[in-house]
């Protein structure tokens, strides 16, 4: 099999799921990855990001603020609004004319248009004086369509004269480079052809200079700064884009420095992290250099901003000279819909000492009822969605700005007033209770299904035996055996490669899995495969199928050892396939895989579209370790679509013109790739569940998180 070097994300024909399986998405039940990791899709992906520091220790963070009641709405306060744009870049790839602009063909309007319009119309109500974006403004920086949709949204605001800061994101530069405290300028605005790149074309220091509160730029027009006032007091705005240099940092130095009586907020596109678990706050390596060379010196900056980890975290750490800093990262561009129109809003309450914070989508509720479904939820009332801080602003500001403090109480609560524009008349899909199996039997059984591996039955830890038949509990004929350890002949495995587990996904009814330690690029390989003659070799599935699969990738995946490791494959080359012309004709016919971006990879050939046979591929985000999903692919021979749903969410880069799987007489293969049976690779880090194959398209009412009638 290829072992594809970098991302091909841009090589796919995406286009939206369709409009009635999204419909039919309002049965199943709430992503329980939330909005941090779908998404991975929405894994929507805890979550951490690939280029984040998956080895860093969790901090110690403050403890997080409990959740207060909304402010009361009768009660005058002397309060502003700050509006917070996370990043947008699947926003501006999925509006442009070349993806058929699925936002508007499926709900006549698009997420990052209905947000500046949204904020453009409500600024003054709310109080609003300023708008930060955090960055990756768009998806693929070399594609022009996405800037000009990106342009429009921004405009909005320029023509409401409602000031905003931008900077780019790894997505909106040429290069992505990770941080590397040995070569710290690797990467950054020091590191790169100015001349050549799109950011500065779309949003050069002209523009920025066009808003009343721009105060200046750093030479190489990626970061920029602004002072806003409100309430009678000015901020600082620091907007730093990503991979900020040495040279960057003195700039930023030289800006506070020039500014001392201003209370800062530093935006960065990457600063704060988010842990495995969704919610914990996690430090980076360079936010930890951002905290050590600017933030803790600088009793000015209280409070930062990031996106580019997805989710919604923040974490509380003391600078110098013992005060505050409040750092917080959100991020919801792994969400269902890319982002679903999520950002978030602050209200600061200078007469009660208060930060809240909101996050929500003016977007969903725009959208035609008919088309909503449980994953539109206009507000996120979780405590790392929507949250209460404590900041005593006189006592905070003291140091610098002794004259600081609250105008007189002129406004009604902007918390209140923002829920209210955003919920009246919008009633969200209910959601049903997500229940877990009563039985190791408590699942929707199918009719016709071509097989269904569930891997659990040996003791705990323990290792599968070499030889191990897992059954097909379909009542099938097509089981599963683990492979000898001497194919390929290199092969370093050790039996023990493949163990038992207790753990599993909390909808799977099956009570266990099995724990894969194999890497991608070394020849350390077990995996299971069907027989040489099982009858599923020869399957064409020309009804269309539905595929499921429950998986947990390994804490310690990397990019390096595990890059487009695979979950499950069939046998032999795509080239091999009469009428093939594409790419990577050396991979298999059938690719259920893991990308160098840690992305789930769905790609089959396909054999319907006019001209030669092609590949077609869903992909999902980048999705978090250490966290079981429920993973389907369903196929529509009607529609001629394939679609992947993560935790029930159907990802945005789908699949079209497309009908059933190669049919070329090999074994289907679980845990590795096989191009060559007789030498396969990519083999998978992580653990799996159960596997199940049915030869036609199932709605989630019948998948396997679904329970049994009663």
């Amino acid at each position: 099999m290829s072992d594809k070097p970098e991302d091909v994300r841009g090589d796919i024909d995406p286009t939206a799921s369709p409009i009635d399986q999204f419909a039919a998405a309002q049965h199943s039940r709430r992503n329980i990855m939330k909005w941090g990791s779908l998404l991975s899709a929405m894994s929507m992906t805890g979550v951490l990001a690939a280029c984040g520091n998956d080895d860093d220790p969790l901090p110690t963070p403050t403890p997080s603020p409990t959740p207060t009641p909304t402010p009361a709405a009768s009660v005058q306060v002397s309060s502003f609004g700050l509006a917070v744009l996370p990043d947008t870049q699947f926003y501006s790839r999925y509006a442009t004319e070349g993806t058929g602009n699925q936002f508007k063909r499926l709900y006549g309007s698009e997420p990052y248009l209905a947000q500046t319009q949204w904020l453009a119309k409500n600024a003054a109500a709310l109080k609003i004086p300023f708008v930060i974006h955090v960055g990756d403004v768009v998806d693929q920086v070399g594609v022009e369509e996405q800037w000009k949709v990106a342009d429009t949204a921004m405009k909005v605001l320029e023509d409401a004269k409602l000031p905003y800061s931008v900077v780019a994101g790894n997505h909106d530069v040429r290069s992505d480079a990770g941080y590397d405290s040995a070569r710290p300028d690797v990467g950054t605005d020091a590191d790169r052809n100015l001349a050549d790149e799109p950011y500065l074309k779309w949003f050069p220091t002209e523009r920025a200079a066009r808003q009343k509160t721009f105060g200046g730029r750093h030479r190489s027009g990626f970061h920029e700064y602004h002072t806003f006032e409100a309430e009678g007091q000015k901020f600082l705005v620091l907007a730093m884009s990503w991979r900020t240099s040495k040279a960057g940092i003195i700039w930023a130095q030289n800006v506070l420095n020039a500014n001392p009586t201003l209370p800062c907020i530093l935006v960065n596109h990457e600063l704060l992290g988010i842990a495995n678990d969704a919610v914990s706050p996690l430090e980076g390596d360079y936010g930890k250099m951002l905290w050590e060379n600017l933030i803790r010196t600088n009793d000015q900056i209280f409070m930062t901003l990031n996106g580019h980890i997805h989710g919604s975290s923040r974490l509380t750490k003391k600078n110098d000279f013992g005060n505050d800093v409040l750092e917080m990262v959100v991020d919801y561009q792994m969400a269902y819909q890319g982002g679903n129109g999520l950002m978030r809003f602050y209200e600061f309450d200078l007469t009660n000492n208060k930060i809240h914070a909101l996050s929500f989508s003016p977007w969903v509720p725009q959208k035609p009822k008919d088309t909503l479904n449980a994953f539109d939820q206009a507000m996120l009332t979780e405590d790392n969605h929507q949250f209460t801080v404590s900041m005593n602003f006189a006592e905070r500001f003291k140091r610098f700005a002794p004259t600081f403090k609250a105008a007189a109480a002129s406004n009604l609560s902007l918390t209140a007033a923002t829920t209210k524009m955003i919920m009246d008349g919008f009633t969200a899909v209910p959601v049903p209770p997500a229940a877990p199996a009563a039985s190791a039997e408590d699942y929707v059984k199918i009719a016709g299904t071509t097989a269904h591996w569930r891997f659990y039955g040996g003791t705990n830890g323990a290792a599968v035996p070499v030889g191990q038949v897992i059954a097909d509990a379909s009542g099938g004929n097509n089981p599963l055996k683990r492979a000898a350890l001497n194919v390929p002949a290199t092969n370093t495995a050790q039996a023990s490669d493949l163990t038992w587990s207790d753990d599993h996904h909390y909808l799977s009814a099956a009570p266990g899995s099995v724990v894969f330690s194999n890497t991608s690029n070394a020849p350390r390989l077990s995996y299971f495969l069907t027989d040489v003659a099982a009858q599923m070799n020869d399957d064409a599935f020309e009804q269309g199928y539905t595929i499921e699969a429950f998986v947990k990738i390994a804490k310690d995946w990397t990019a390096t050892n595990n890059a487009w490791m695979n979950v499950m494959t069939r046998g032999g080359r795509r080239d091999a396939i009469p009428g093939w012309s594409g790419s990577y004709g050396d991979s298999p016919p059938i690719q259920f895989a893991v990308s160098n971006l840690r992305e789930i990879q769905w790609e089959v050939p396909s054999f319907t579209a006019a001209g030669p046979v092609r590949s077609r591929t869903a992909w999902s985000g980048e999705i978090i370790v250490d966290r079981w999903m429920h993973l389907a692919f369903v196929n529509d021979p009607v529609a001629k679509t394939i679609t992947m749903y993560i935790e029930g969410a159907p990802v945005l880069r789908n699949a079209v013109d497309a009908v059933g799987l190669p049919n070329n007489g090999l074994p289907w293969v679980v845990g590795a790739g096989a191009s060559n049976l007789a030498s396969p690779g990519g083999g998978f880090l992580g653990a799996i569940g159960e596997i199940r194959i049915v030869p036609k398209p199932l709605l989630p009412a019948q998948w396997l998180t679904a329970r049994a009638p009663k």
